[in-house]
């Protein structure tokens, strides 16, 4: 685990300070189902540590739900538009309710992958090269800049939802029309052949790296919740150099989009060890296949731990914060 800063982390502190906390999840988006698995675990976490939790699932008017929750802060477990996209944290910030992760800037920008990708384009960060699905586009010049095979994705969805790895000319118009179904903007991204990783962030640090393998075409809504034949390897097998090396990029990409608190980094490394930026999760997974708990695992935590962990990224200023 890599140390940017090496903050101090008091869970005694936390627990006393928390107040009431207001587990926010479910929401509206077609991360529903795996939000309320992330939620759920989260709450039994909190609770088990000694905080006072509530769970809220998010069907209405949000800010009346934590009012009658009599919540003091709110540790969001949604995913996808509406939780994870500055909606929700705009409200909070109204509301004057502290929450976890990263505030309106940071969640918008990370959950918009073309605004990502201009942003670490302008500042030097590689990420693969891209063209917008507009009217009128040439499939012909597409395939002359990024030619195939390609990744075609709704601009603000995660959990790969309606994703597609195009790998001929044909599927291409299907692609984009399933991508589609999920967002009126969607975007054509060059396919980087070689290993898929990821690096989970936690208040400033660095957790060891996951390689993911699975043997469907990518790593796909299936293979991230659903199939047992993914393979999560971590420690990743990089050489120590190259591992901190990409977990430096990672944290650069993070500070980039204006992140906060906790988040996971999503990477490619080709066949010449060059690694690639593909996208910022701000409210990854927390469920029995997600991959931050597997790297906190590694790092030595508990699930306990890093439940605790974040939720401490709602205290700004904090003096656990403070190296």
């Amino acid at each position: 685990m890599i140390e940017t800063p090496a903050n101090r982390f008091d869970p005694a502190a936390v627990i006393l300070a928390a107040g009431r906390v207001a587990v926010v999840m479910g929401g509206h988006s077609a991360e529903r189902a795996v939000s309320l698995r992330s939620g759920g675990a989260i709450l039994a976490a909190l609770r088990a540590s000694g905080v006072e939790a509530v769970g809220v699932d998010w069907t209405g008017q949000l800010l009346a739900q934590l009012a009658a929750a009599r919540a003091s802060r709110v540790f969001i477990a949604l995913h996808g538009r509406g939780g994870e996209d500055g909606c929700v944290q705009g409200a909070l910030e109204v509301a004057g309710i502290p929450y976890t992760g990263s505030r309106v800037l940071g969640s918008s920008l990370a959950m918009d992958k073309i605004r990502s990708k201009r942003v670490w384009l302008q500042l030097g960060l590689p990420t693969p090269d891209f063209m917008l699905v507009e009217a009128g586009l040439d499939l012909g010049l597409v395939l002359r800049r990024l030619s195939l095979p390609v990744m075609v994705k709704p601009a603000r969805e995660g959990s790969s939802v309606g994703v597609s790895k195009v790998e001929t000319v044909a599927e291409l118009a299907p692609a984009i029309a399933h991508a589609e179904r999920h967002d009126s903007t969607v975007l054509i991204e060059r396919f980087i052949t070689g290993g898929e990783y990821t690096l989970a962030i936690v208040d400033g640090l660095a957790l060891p790296i996951i390689k993911l393998e699975t043997p469907r075409k990518f790593y796909d809504f299936e293979a991230k919740y659903q199939a047992d034949s993914t393979r999560y390897i971590c420690p990743a097998g990089l050489p120590p150099a190259q591992e901190a090396a990409c977990a430096s990029l990672g944290l650069r990409a993070f500070v980039a989009l204006d992140a906060a608190g906790w988040g996971r980094v999503d990477f490619m490394l080709d066949a010449a060890g060059q690694p690639w930026l593909i996208e910022l999760n701000t409210v990854p997974g927390m469920t029995d296949h997600s991959l931050v708990p597997l790297a906190a695992r590694h790092a030595g935590w508990s699930f306990e731990s890093l439940v605790l962990r974040i939720l401490a990224t709602s205290f700004e200023g904090a003096a656990w914060h403070k190296p």
